[in-house]
């Protein structure tokens, strides 16, 4: 049985394999993995689908929390394991998101080739932990859109704002923006609906204010409500600690907020 294919039986069986990398042909390095461990007890499937959860649970343990390839398990792997957050420095400054997923997936590759390093075949895998094809394809693309809001220099675009606006504000606001999450009913004041900015600004989305209002940090009675100073906030998070990460994260979750805007006469 192909090493690989091995491995999707041995997480079936109650393993669960903590480290995720990426290969794609424009990619000049292969990006390997190795699977390890979890302690016992620990359930292989991860419930969260979130990109930054799934990251941090399959992927860190190799290329490390902020995906430099810095991981506990890296030292112990025969191939260098690369930094995942220059891949879209490495494509012309555009991150190859259908590439890499289907690097994922292993698609582009037959499943005995795939698995001959240490980088997991996470298609198979992680179909066989998520037990249905539609769980584990949109945990991979939430991964995808993870590791594109990690990248050197950072991409700002509606799917990257997207992942950041669904890790750290849909508990709240909802996944659309209309302000119906989980969260939201134990919070003392309502949560406002974000398609609506421009259609209470004249059709015009006020991009340089609604920065200011994630940002927080230049409003003086920011903080004081139940809204997070997010530029605080995102100078501690994985991947961006730097000010230029944090306005560029900003700046995505600002473009994703455009994008989901309804305008008066629409």
């Amino acid at each position: 049985m192909p090493r690989s294919t091995n491995r999707a039986f041995m997480a079936v069986a109650g393993l669960a394999v903590t480290t995720l990398a990426v290969t794609t042909l424009t990619v000049p390095a292969n990006l390997h993995a190795q699977a390890a461990r979890r302690p016992a007890g620990v359930s292989p499937a991860l419930e969260s689908l979130t990109g930054r959860d799934t990251y941090a649970y399959y992927c860190a343990g190799c290329h490390g929390a902020s995906a430099h390839g810095d991981g506990v398990v890296a030292r112990s792997l025969a191939t260098p394991v690369p930094d995942l957050t220059s891949i879209a420095q490495r494509n012309g400054g555009m991150f190859p998101r259908e590439r890499i997923r289907a690097a994922i997936v292993n698609t582009e590759r037959p499943i005995t080739a795939h698995g001959t390093g240490e980088m997991p075949v996470w298609g198979q895998i992680l179909r066989a932990l998520d037990r249905t094809d539609t769980k584990a394809a949109v945990r991979i693309d939430n991964v995808v859109a993870y590791i594109e809001t990690l990248q050197e220099p950072p991409v700002v675009s509606v799917a990257a704002g997207r992942q950041i606006f669904m890790t750290y504000c849909a508990s709240c606001h909802g996944p659309e923006g209309h302000g119906g999450g989980p969260v939201a009913a134990q919070l003392r004041h309502d949560v406002p609906d974000l398609t609506q900015f421009a259609a209470r600004n004249g059709n015009v989305f006020p991009s340089v204010r609604i920065q200011q209002i994630i940002d927080g940090r230049g409003i003086a009675s920011h903080g004081t409500r139940e809204m997070p100073v997010w530029g605080n906030a995102f100078q501690s998070a994985p991947g961006h600690p730097d000010p230029r990460g944090v306005t560029a994260r900003i700046s995505a979750v600002t473009v994703f907020l455009e994008s989901i805007q309804i305008r008066n006469g629409e």
